[in-house]
């Protein structure tokens, strides 16, 4: 079988080597580029991130590619954003005021709880290994959790998290302090993972191989 070929967004913002590492570790053939021929042409996307909402849209509308993600997505390119980007692809962030998002995914990206249930304080930003589970007992079979088990751990590193309108859209989450946090998104053609696969070990690169397939 012929290896996937995937397309890694560069605007500026993200740890690039270490994704195109884990999506080359999944079979990929990895392209880094913000061409806008090359991204319209790729078989999937992804769209990385490390930082500030703000920031982030601000690059991505400079560099002209909102039109251009917005185009992959009309076109049915699988998309898979990765922290900040797959924050990026709600319809808004609170983070330093509300930005407008991609609005790939209704739904607001808002600040992780700095405390718990119980009422103490907890640590922000989330940052470690957290076990998933299915969202309201979701299926995760033809996603991109079909080959992980509830329970595995991914490695977490963000202050924010994404509220998405349609409980639908959520596949995996994992809890922080007793609040449940999205760790896994997805609508139609489009994905996204809070946490980081390509630093989660053999649990993150099942779901890059399946992204790479799906």
């Amino acid at each position: 079988m012929s290896s996937s070929k995937v397309t890694v967004i560069d605007y500026g913002l993200g740890n690039l080597l270490s994704v195109k590492r884990g999506l080359e570790k999944s079979g990929a053939e990895v392209v880094i580029t913000s061409e806008a021929k090359t991204i319209l042409s790729s078989q999937r996307i992804v769209l990385p991130g490390v930082g500030a909402f703000q920031n982030a849209m601000k690059s991505l509308n400079s560099l002209g590619l909102v039109d251009i993600i917005h185009e992959a997505s009309f076109q049915n390119i699988p998309i898979l954003g990765i922290c900040l980007g797959m924050q990026l692809l709600l319809d808004e962030s609170e983070e330093f005021g509300t930005s407008k998002g991609l609005g790939l995914i209704p739904g607001s990206v808002i600040p992780v709880p700095n405390k718990d249930i119980s009422g103490k304080k907890q640590k922000i930003p989330h940052i470690g290994w957290s076990s998933l589970k299915p969202s309201d007992d979701v299926d995760w079979k033809g996603t991109l959790m079909e080959n992980n088990i509830s329970g595995e751990a991914a490695y977490f590193v963000h202050s924010f998290m994404a509220v998405t309108s349609d409980l639908d859209c959520r596949i995996a989450e994992c809890i922080y302090g007793g609040h449940e946090v999205s760790a896994v998104i997805s609508k139609g053609n489009i994905s996204g993972c809070q946490f980081h696969p390509e630093k989660s070990g053999e649990v993150g690169l099942k779901i890059l191989r399946q992204f790479c397939v799906n």
